[in-house]
């Protein structure tokens, strides 16, 4: 989608394990580096909200893999959100390579603890997540 967000980044060679592919655990990690910009782009810093004794924690990550991604590879993670219910965020993301091919499809399901740890979210939050989708 065209409003999705997106971020660039290449592979390092100690993400690969001994096949020469990008760890399966790695992926995590690009996922949730594009979802924490995805946040700061919206104005939404992540150790902020934490400050203010409001947690965005993950309840579910569904990770399709379909290519693997190698050493030196550059790749794009794109961030796309909505709400689902009351409570819980569904970010919907994926990873392609540069040249285009699909690597990855994830769909994370997340919900946004107050301070007593009970789901929660703020006044404010979901449109900054979603805008006008929701």
């Amino acid at each position: 989608m065209s409003d999705d967000f997106c971020l660039d980044l290449k592979v390092r060679d100690y993400e690969c394990d001994l096949q020469g592919v990008v760890n399966n655990a790695v992926y995590q990690n690009y996922l949730e580096h594009a979802r924490h910009e995805f946040l700061l782009a919206r104005g939404l810093d992540f150790a902020a909200l934490a400050a203010q004794g409001v947690f965005p924690v993950v309840v579910r990550a569904e990770l399709d893999f379909k290519r693997s991604l190698r050493p030196g590879d550059e790749f794009r993670v794109t961030v796309r959100c909505e709400m689902e219910g009351r409570i819980r965020v569904i970010f919907w993301q994926e990873i392609h390579r540069r040249e285009g091919d699909l690597a990855l499809m994830a769909r994370i399901v997340a919900t946004v603890l107050d301070s007593r740890g009970r789901p929660k979210i703020p006044e404010g939050l979901i449109e900054k997540l979603v805008g006008n989708r929701r």
